[in-house]
């Protein structure tokens, strides 16, 4: 089984090439994806045990990403959700601060 400290370590390696290929930030984003799932066990437990039946169906948009949570529900998708914003984090951090701030403002 990965534990954290392997993780780390492979963080550590990954951040300290000289010269980061696609490749190199491609596992970089791997390793935080699933250090960030390790380190949120709970957090996912406790969107688990909230009930989204109680809550009203409403639909955002027409697009083929609001149609898709409209079906499967927020319960199932939050979690994949969740993986992006981690991925997105690694990959593009101003991205993910925009994203962040608009949530904020919600």
């Amino acid at each position: 089984m990965i534990t954290e400290r392997d993780l780390l370590e492979a963080i550590a390696e990954c951040e300290g090439t000289p010269k980061p290929n696609a490749n190199t930030c491609v596992k970089l984003a791997a390793y935080y994806t699933i250090l960030n799932n390790m380190r949120e066990e709970p957090k996912q437990q406790m969107i688990a045990d909230y009930s989204y039946d109680s809550a009203p169906s409403i639909p955002y948009s027409n697009s083929e990403f609001s149609q898709i949570v409209e079906e499967k529900g927020i319960d199932k998708v939050f979690p994949v959700l969740d993986e992006l914003m981690s991925t997105i984090g690694v990959l593009n951090p101003r991205l993910y601060q925009s994203v962040i701030r608009k949530l904020e403002e919600v």
